[in-house]
C-alpha cells in the first residue's frame, strides 16, 4: 500500500501552487536491474506527486531504492516502466538534447560525499557546472558564483580549496555549487551523512531556508529521523515499495 506520512509545517509554499499540476508526478514507477542469473527490482510500482515549493524527505534502510528513486527523478537514469512527469509532461516526451537541458536547468544535485575537485579553489568548484550552460558568459558564472556562496555563508572562503575546509563548509560548498546553476528543484541524497550532529543540524537549516524564503523544491533522502521530521512530508520506503 502506498502511504505518506505528513509533517506540519508552517507558511508552506507550495500551498500557493496547490491548483497547479505537481512539479514531480511518478506514476506506477519501477526499476529492474537484470542480469543473466538474477533479477533485482529496486522499485515496484511507485506512485508518487511533489508540488513546487515542497520539501520532502524519503527514509527507508539501505539498498530499498531511495537513491534510485533521486536518479530517476534528476533524469540521470531511465525507469523500467512507469510515466515520470515533470511540471505536467511526460519525460519521455522529450529529446535526449532536451532531458540534458532539463537538467542542466532546473535541476541541482547535492551529495553525501561532496565531489568537489580538491585542486580547483571553492569559486572555481561552484563556477565549474556553468562552464557547461550556454549562454552564461564568465563575468556571469563568477557573479552567480559569488552570489551562491554568500547565500551559504562561504563569501570569505573563495579561494580557499577543499582540503583547507571542514566537512560542513565543504558540503556548503556542494550546496552553492547546486545553487550557481538557479535549479527549481534540489535533489540531496544524504546531504547530512558524512556530518556530525552540529554540522548536520547546520546543513539542514540552511536547505529548511532554501525552501521556505525562496520556494526551492527539495526531495532528500536521509537515514536521519530527526532530519526527516523537520521536512514537510516524510516518505518511507522498504524493498523498493512505499509502506507506511
Amino acid at each position: 500500500m502506498n502511504a505518506t506520512t505528513t509533517q506540519p509545517h508552517s507558511a508552506s509554499p507550495s500551498s500557493t501552487f496547490a491548483t497547479a499540476p505537481p512539479m514531480i508526478k511518478l506514476t506506477d514507477i519501477e526499476k529492474v536491474y537484470q542480469t543473466k542469473t538474477i533479477e533485482t527490482v529496486a522499485l515496484n510500482r511507485v506512485n508518487l506527486s511533489i508540488n513546487k515549493g515542497e520539501f520532502v524527505s524519503v527514509m527507508g534502510p539501505s539498498g530499498c531504492g531511495k537513491s534510485t528513486l533521486l536518479s530517476i527523478i534528476g533524469l540521470l537514469d531511465e525507469p523500467t516502466g512507469g510515466l515520470l512527469e515533470l511540471d505536467g509532461r511526460p519525460v519521455k516526451s522529450y529529446s535526449d538534447k532536451e532531458l540534458a537541458h532539463l537538467r542542466n536547468q532546473k535541476i541541482g544535485f547535492v551529495f553525501q560525499s561532496y565531489h568537489l575537485i580538491n585542486d580547483l579553489s571553492v569559486l572555481d568548484n561552484v563556477e565549474l557546472p556553468l562552464l557547461y550552460r550556454a549562454g552564461v558568459g564568465g563575468k556571469e558564472r563568477r557573479q552567480r558564483a559569488h552570489a551562491a556562496l554568500d547565500k551559504v555563508g562561504l563569501s570569505a572562503r573563495t579561494t580557499h580549496f577543499p582540503s583547507q575546509l571542514s566537512g560542513g563548509q565543504r558540503q556548503r560548498v556542494a550546496i552553492a555549487r547546486a545553487l550557481a546553476g538557479r535549479p527549481e528543484i534540489i535533489l540531496a541524497d544524504e546531504p547530512t551523512g558524512n556530518l556530525d550532529s552540529v554540522m548536520g543540524e547546520e546543513i539542514m537549516d540552511l536547505l529548511l531556508t532554501l525552501n521556505r524564503e525562496e520556494g526551492t523544491t527539495i526531495v532528500m533522502v536521509t537515514h536521519d529521523e530527526h532530519q526527516a521530521l523537520k521536512t514537510e512530508r516524510l516518505i518511507r520506503f522498504f524493498d523498493g515499495s512505499q509502506v507506511q
